[in-house]
């Protein structure tokens, strides 16, 4: 029965282009009424996600940075798991040394090596503020939240996660969150952690727990949750691992999620509330 519903957001819970949709905000509100709680985790920063659980109502735990920092709506930091400070060097160094955009994230604030980056733009509707250009992260390698290499590059990105794995082990999680994105966090930064500490916080099993996403470092929630739902635009192998695939971001595939939960359409026993 599910009795919690975790969402991811870009390309999942918003629109391509950032935007949240009149329809999500009413099924997430009308999901919640109804008796089941609903959080989110993203590979977003806690500054990318408080104005959506503001706009819905969702007092949180949330997860960020993949659910390495864990926080409530008033920005309460529930707990943090950042990367070592030799890791962070080194993935830093690798990222840098590739040629692409290194993005660093500590302290709250988001750190770019590149002003004219064309992704810099979508990260600012996304994370909700603007780059500190730098060409020096020496200051906050102690304190690293995430680190993003970014790049069209498909290929180049492969094999700069094939790299930083070669240099973080089991030290970091590396993944992508977009196609065009390669996150490195901490081994706890993961959205599987991630899920499993903010089920425990409401008080609610694993297998209770339905959640919704689209790319690769979703995949780590879909393989603890209890039922998971893929988007309709996600990666073939985001939607080989999940129970349910809805329509796309675009196409209100939360909302219709939702509302497949609520009516029952998943099949007898996959929608709880309270007093039913």
């Amino acid at each position: 029965m599910i009795r919690l519903l975790v969402s991811d957001i870009d390309g999942t819970l918003v629109r391509s282009d950032k935007s949240l949709a009149p329809a999500t905000v009413a099924a997430a509100r009308k999901l919640v009424a109804a008796g089941v709680p609903m959080s989110l985790i993203s590979a977003r920063p806690p500054s990318g996600i408080g104005w959506i659980a503001e706009e819905i109502g969702l007092p949180g735990p949330f997860g960020a940075f993949n659910g390495g920092t864990v926080f409530m709506r008033d920005g309460t930091v529930v707990e943090r798991h950042g990367l070592e400070a030799e890791v962070a060097r080194g993935v830093i160094e690798l990222v840098c040394k590739a040629g692409i955009t290194c993005w660093v994230f500590a302290d709250g604030l988001w750190y770019s090596n590149s002003a004219d980056d064309p992704y810099n733009l979508r990260e600012v509707k996304a994370a909700n503020v603007q780059p500190v250009i730098t060409q020096d992260f020496t200051a906050v390698l102690g304190r690293v939240d995430k680190i993003v290499g970014v790049s069209p590059d498909d290929q180049r990105l492969t094999t700069l996660a094939d790299a930083a794995r070669d240099i973080a082990g089991a030290r970091a999680t590396i993944a992508r969150s977009q196609t065009y994105y390669l996150d490195v966090t901490a081994p706890r930064a993961n959205k599987g952690d991630g899920i499993s500490h903010i089920a425990a916080a409401f008080g609610v099993p694993l297998e209770d727990v339905a959640v919704i996403g689209d790319q690769a470092n979703d995949l780590p929630m879909f393989a603890r949750a209890g039922f998971s739902i893929a988007m309709g635009q996600a990666t073939d192998e985001v939607k080989a691992h999940a129970d349910h695939v809805t329509a796309s971001s675009d196409d209100d595939g939360v909302a219709r999620a939702i509302e497949a939960l609520l009516n029952g359409d998943y099949g007898p026993g996959c929608w709880a509330a309270a007093g039913r």
